[in-house]
């Protein structure tokens, strides 16, 4: 892990300091959230700036279009995205509800991509936006089908409740992940957000390892939880074999 004393340890630091709703912070807060220095967050951020992984407008800072530009070069998240992406929308159009993308980071879905309409859900998810897996249909599906290391890594942590309904012992947690094996498939109902049902599948990459989940979220009094299995186990088989393709072509 980079040292915190050091300068990239401090670039770090600022630049984790925009959490998820964060769209600018000022100097200050900067300071005090990362813990830096002010002197040395405004050096820093003179060459974030011209860098163009800090953007500043007035007197804010905001997080520069450079660092989404080299987001999109990273492999494996592009390529499973690029896959996905059609197929996600066949999802919308065949449901009418909200289609989500997510990879498995640290304990931990981060979204990649998300189909949703005006009026779709649009909270606690974004594309970048993060949720803890042993809440989520995403996050249950991911442990069920990865390493069991992750697992106990999971367990290991205390699982925060969002709603009443969000499983909060490690025993009803291996329950679930133990039914989402046997059925293929993950579902939440209203562990993240009352009212709200989701169903999510694993997908795997060319080497067979599951790397990351596909899912259907709608309200629950009009979620049809064995059709959005259906479709998903489709289309799922789909996005594998675009995945393989897709690295078939890179290594040319």
């Amino acid at each position: 892990m980079t040292g915190a004393n050091s300068v990239l340890g401090k670039v770090q630091l600022i630049l984790e300091a925009f959490g998820p709703d964060d769209e600018h912070l000022s100097l200050t807060e900067l300071s005090r959230r990362s813990g830096v220095a002010k002197a040395s967050v405004h050096r820093l951020a003179q060459e974030l700036l011209q860098w163009g992984v800090l953007e500043r407008r007035g007197s804010d800072y905001w997080l520069g279009i450079r660092l989404f530009e080299i987001g999109q070069r990273v492999p494996r998240q592009r390529i499973l995205r690029d896959a996905a992406r059609p197929y996600m929308e066949d999802l919308f159009q065949a449901t009418g509800e909200t289609i989500h993308l997510a990879v498995p980071d640290g304990r931990e879905v981060l979204y990649l991509e998300k189909v949703s309409g005006h009026s779709q859900v649009s909270r606690p998810s974004r594309v970048a936006g993060r949720m803890p897996m042993h809440c989520t249909a995403t996050g249950k599906v991911l442990l069920a089908f990865g390493p069991r290391s992750l697992v106990d890594e999971v367990l290991a942590s205390p699982l925060e409740r969002f709603t009443p309904h969000t499983v909060s012992t490690p025993g009803l947690l291996l329950h679930e992940l133990g039914r989402a094996r046997a059925n293929g498939y993950a579902v939440e109902y209203e562990q993240t957000r009352v009212g709200y049902v989701s169903v999510a599948i694993p997908l795997t990459g060319a080497t067979g390892l599951t790397t990351g989940a596909l899912s259907i979220t709608a309200p629950l009094y009009r979620a049809d939880v064995e059709k959005y299995a259906g479709l998903l186990a489709m289309v799922g088989r789909r996005i594998t074999k675009t995945v393989s393709a897709l690295h078939s072509a890179s290594e040319l």
